[in-house]
């Protein structure tokens, strides 16, 4: 435990020293354990604490990009996962092909392939298949950094060879407070939501000088004002189509109407949707769902979680009353159902040790790693069931993923620390080369199919990359070349199937 934690603690600490503009974050673990194993190689923790630690990672990753993922189904996300998946099969012959001339083993060949696409899971299931040895491991500590740096040197590289533009990336939502035209007669808020282009919402209402809830029966007219909100394109027209924009009117006048920001933090709430949550003690008006870095229009089906933040429309002074009822605790951003957990992961388990034949003889199965992360998934997607709430909270999500994530690290290079040594002397450069060549078949077909043939956004296209490489560094390193965070939308559609499809590639590969 002493040397686990060292390890932990020495690699964080080298994670954030940048290398050619790139920190590794919890990756540099993976080099502080493989220096710790190598001065003290009986110090190595035992194997289980590793796979705990990648069934933590790996079911927060599942539950935390599965409604993503699902969507991701249907729509342009399904070219992108075909894209994907069609650079990462190529990497797996790629990897084959040049570990058989390198004179490299199998189990470093699988090794090295999950390094070159920074697949800790897919690494667990290699060394699982290989019984356990340390070749695996050295295979993919040695192409772990080429892995992380490589795909956003190309990306840089892509921008500056096709003089690319990144697109200015919009907000999602947009609040407008309009006055409406003299031409514009009187009718009622159901009417005018009507008229309006889809997904905009009418939030509020002054009439007579005086704030009020737009209620669908309200009647409004020439004059009066509206405060809206919806996509920043829709809220455009709809300010076309009513009137002028006039900021002020609404926001200002507080002796009515006022705005309360509460934290969803009360069991009551957790898998309810805006139209079935417990009743507020007064009449309100959601104007805005805040959960970690995204917001959400707030449509009467958006499923509640602990941690959401609400901007709320309410009667002046009813501020201690809507935070009692919402509860309003920031210890609800780090409530974890240890019920769901206990109840996911084992369901996961099981469903990893399902064999499924291969025709011709033979089979796999999704393993600790593929297993959790598929019903992960699918309970991220469903969000509830049978009175269980599946999801948690952004930031205990990302505790959960990032402390099993440097567990795993760090047992695994604990106990190859002393064979890698040994190897990199003899085979170091081999695999280095190797890593490169299956690095590039990824993130080169990627692009350039996806630029040059489907069309696909730049930004769109460098989150697609991003999944299929995998490491969120790489995802960090995209949004920082587009100046925005659009390529989150890409990579948390590729990412998980990526991640089943390498666990599955590198069974086969040994298999």
């Amino acid at each position: 435990m002493l040397a686990l934690f060292i390890a932990i603690g020495l690699g964080y600490a080298l994670g954030q020293v940048p290398v050619l503009g790139v920190t590794f974050g919890a990756g540099a673990v993976l080099f502080s354990g493989l220096a710790i194993g190598a001065i003290a190689p009986r110090a190595a923790p035992p194997g289980l604490v590793g796979t705990l630690g990648l069934l933590m990672f790996l079911y927060g990753t599942g539950i935390q990009y599965g409604p993503q993922c699902v969507a991701g189904l249907k729509g342009p996300g399904l070219r992108w996962i075909l894209l994907a998946l069609v650079a990462v099969v190529a990497a797996l012959f790629a990897a084959k092909a040049v570990g058989g001339v390198l004179g490299l083993s199998a189990a470093m060949q699988a090794g090295m392939f999950a390094g070159a696409g920074t697949s800790t899971s897919a690494l667990q299931a290699a060394i699982t298949v290989a019984g356990g040895g340390p070749e695996p491991t050295i295979g993919y500590a040695v192409a772990y950094p080429i892995g992380v740096i490589g795909p956003i040197l190309l990306m840089g590289f892509m921008l500056r060879i096709f003089a690319l533009k990144p697109p200015t990336a919009a907000p999602a939502l947009r609040h407008a407070e309009v006055t409406l035209r003299a031409d514009q007669p009187t009718r009622t808020v159901a009417q005018i939501t009507a008229a309006l282009p889809e997904g905009v919402m009418i939030l509020a209402m002054r009439h007579e000088h005086q704030n009020a809830p737009a209620e669908p029966e309200a009647r409004i007219g020439a004059g009066d004002g509206l405060l809206i909100v919806g996509p920043p394109a829709a809220i455009d027209a709809a300010v076309a189509i009513l009137g002028e924009e006039e900021e002020g009117r609404l926001a200002k006048d507080r002796a009515d109407y006022d705005m309360v920001r509460v934290i969803v933090s009360k069991p009551a709430f957790r898998g309810q949707t805006l139209a079935s949550m417990p009743k507020p003690p007064c009449q309100i008006r959601v104007a805005q769902v805040r959960r970690g870095d995204s917001v959400m229009l707030p449509g009467p089906d958006v499923v509640l979680e602990y941690g959401d933040v609400l901007v709320l429309l309410a009667e002046a002074g009813r501020r201690p009353e809507l935070t009692a009822h919402f509860g309003d605790s920031v210890k609800g951003n780090a409530e974890l159902s240890f019920v769901s957990i206990g109840i996911g992961m084992a369901l996961g388990l099981l469903v990893g040790m399902i064999q499924i034949p291969l025709p011709g003889g033979g089979g796999f199965s999704l393993g600790v790693a593929g297993g959790p992360l598929v019903v992960a998934l699918i309970l991220g997607w469903r969000g509830s069931s049978f009175g269980i709430g599946w999801r948690m909270p952004v930031a205990a999500n990302m505790v959960l993923r990032n402390f099993g994530l440097s567990i795993f690290l760090g047992q695994v290079a604990i106990a190859s620390g002393r064979p890698f040594v040994d190897t990199v002397a003899s085979q170091g450069p081999a695999v280095l080369v190797g890593a490169a060549l299956v690095l590039a078949t990824i993130v080169l077909m990627v692009l350039a199919i996806g630029h040059l043939i489907l069309r696909i956004r730049i930004d769109d296209l460098f989150g697609v990359c991003a999944g299929a490489t995998g490491n969120p560094a790489i995802l960090a390193g995209a949004n920082r070349l587009l100046a925005s965070d659009r390529a989150d939308v890409g990579y948390a559609i590729v990412f998980p199937t990526m991640t089943i499809a390498k666990i599955v590639a590198v069974q086969l590969m040994l298999g």
